[in-house]
């Protein structure tokens, strides 16, 4: 039987993996019945999109989810009230809804449930568990007889429901906001924000290379995610109780590459006074990453392929060959098909390398959606890091970032977000608690005060082609008025329009006056 005490102290690291989140919350449920030695268990969420209940993960083959209105049966109540709820026998409880027992067959006796709350928060789900079975849980058949659930399991569930409530807060099954009931799923892998089409292509190949020990490739420029896609691939495949070994081939100097990768003997070199193992040992039965592979030096590219094909190698100064059982995944930002003809990456490498390849969009390709999700998902977290109010962020600042063709991606952003929180102790983010963008050699798109501004090349002007005339114009009216140092009326007078003018863009209104809702983010302009 699952340790009482040891699922409470497992539960916030397992909830903070990157690992899918359908999967995740199932082992949590099946130790959950396994620890109060119930039949079944259900974790129900409060769907922010919907406003319903529904079941994330259930120990109930016979219906893959299920849906019911706040207030409908046991789970219901419970996500309306807010109180727990332990009964004997289900069936004499007019709170009781047999509708779903009808659908599969099953039987429920002995109820408990209690919510999924934050202290001081509204209610974000319900944890249930069905018929308990003494010594040990009664067969689905209804073989044992149950017995009901006493008071030291009650408490010892609200403690469990209280860890996933805080583990909750940590991931990116958030709430829709602050003060509202529900909860949103902001991408399918835990810690990785974002549901936009190009991203949801990245999902579903990484699913499926996890599910194998094939050697993946990822791409895409420096910033867009490409070692939390590396971790996300290996904390679900099998190899996921194994080690996760990092080498970053960008940091580590020529002369010891080798022995980084492979390790070396005692006396193989000056300064080797010891034997020392390589990163190739450390991962056995686990996943080595091999970041920006591309910048890995030629002499050690060879030896790199002969352990891919044979999981064979020696340490540096060694004469015994070793074997390891090593999944590989690659990561690189470089064009290797352009150091391929240059004769600086190995042709026969680069094939071994690219059985499966998997390309992590940059975020200007995401859509300003996803990049206001991203920001709210690190002000979030960053707010809690520095002890900051709950963050807001207004209408000038959200126009800078929309503006922003965010070079740097996704790290970027994070830096940004987290230099705001720092300068923005009331939690309210304007475009003067964000970084000046800054290009070397780039010149302004403005001109000299008093004089019209001169067009800007696209390079400086930053707006790429494809937008549409509103989107077009946001950018280039919010990149004057950061230009102008945040001073809508000089922006204004610069661009030949009215100061309310400029205040109607960088808020979204379009030209009826409506403005663009947007969650999360709120309106300080005057």
């Amino acid at each position: 039987m699952v340790s009482r005490l040891s699922l409470l102290v497992d539960l916030a690291s397992l909830l903070t993996r990157e690992v899918d989140f359908d999967a995740l919350l199932a082992t949590t449920c099946e130790r959950v019945a396994e620890a109060l030695s119930a039949e079944r268990a259900t974790i129900w969420l409060v769907d922010a999109e919907k406003g319903d209940l529904v079941s994330r993960v259930a120990i109930l083959p016979e219906l893959p989810a299920l849906r019911l209105p706040l207030g409908r049966g046991i789970a219901g109540w419970v996500a309306r009230t807010g109180e727990a709820v332990r009964i004997a026998e289900a069936s004499k409880d007019e709170r009781f809804d047999a509708s779903v027992d009808k659908t599969t067959g099953y039987t429920t006796r002995s109820i408990l449930a209690v919510p999924i709350r934050e202290e001081g928060r509204a209610v974000r789900g319900v944890v249930q568990v069905l018929n308990r079975g003494g010594a040990g849980a009664s067969s689905p058949s209804g073989a044992g007889e149950p017995t009901a659930f006493d008071e030291e399991d009650e408490k010892y569930l609200l403690a469990l429901a209280g860890q996933i409530a805080r583990a909750f807060s940590l991931t990116t099954l958030r709430p829709a906001d602050e003060g509202g009931p529900g909860l949103t799923l902001r991408g399918p892998f835990n810690r990785i924000v974002g549901r936009s089409p190009e991203l949801r292509a990245v999902y579903e190949r990484v699913t499926l290379a996890a599910q194998t020990d094939a050697t993946v490739l990822l791409r895409g420029e420096t910033g867009t995610g490409k070692g939390l896609f590396s971790r996300a691939i290996h904390v679900n495949s099998g190899r996921q109780a194994g080690p996760f070994v990092t080498v970053d081939c960008t940091t580590l100097p020529i002369q010891l590459v080798e022995s980084e990768l492979f390790g070396h003997e005692r006396g193989a070199f000056t300064g080797a006074d010891r034997r020392v193992p390589g990163r190739v040992e450390l991962a056995q039965g686990g996943t080595l990453f091999l970041d920006e592979i591309g910048d890995l030096p030629l002499d050690v590219q060879g030896k790199l392929l002969r352990f891919l094909q044979e999981r064979a190698f020696e340490r540096v100064g060694g004469r015994q060959t070793m074997t390891a059982d090593v999944r590989v995944v690659c990561a690189t930002h470089q064009d290797l098909e352009r150091r391929v003809a240059d004769g600086r990456f190995r042709e026969d490498l680069y094939y071994r390398i690219r059985v499966v390849e998997i390309e992590i969009p940059p975020l200007r390709a995401r859509g300003v959606a996803e990049m206001e999700q991203l920001a709210i998902h690190f002000a979030d977290m960053y707010a809690r890091r520095y002890g900051r109010p709950a963050p807001v962020f207004g209408a000038d600042a959200l126009a800078v970032m929309r503006a922003h063709a965010w070079p740097g991606n996704v790290r970027e952003l994070e830096h940004w977000v987290e230099s705001a929180i720092v300068l923005a102790p009331d939690g309210r983010i304007g475009a003067s608690q964000l970084p000046r963008a800054r290009k070397a050699g780039a010149e302004s798109v403005l001109a000299a005060p008093g004089a019209r501004p001169e067009p800007a090349s696209p390079a400086a002007s930053a707006v790429p082609l494809g937008l549409t005339l509103d989107e077009a114009t946001l950018r280039y009216v919010a990149a004057t008025v950061d230009a102008c140092a945040g001073n809508k009326a000089e922006a204004a007078r610069r661009l030949g329009v009215g100061r309310n003018t400029i205040g109607r863009i960088l808020k979204g209104e379009r030209a009826t006056g409506e403005r663009e809702s947007r969650p999360g983010f709120g309106d300080d302009d005057p």
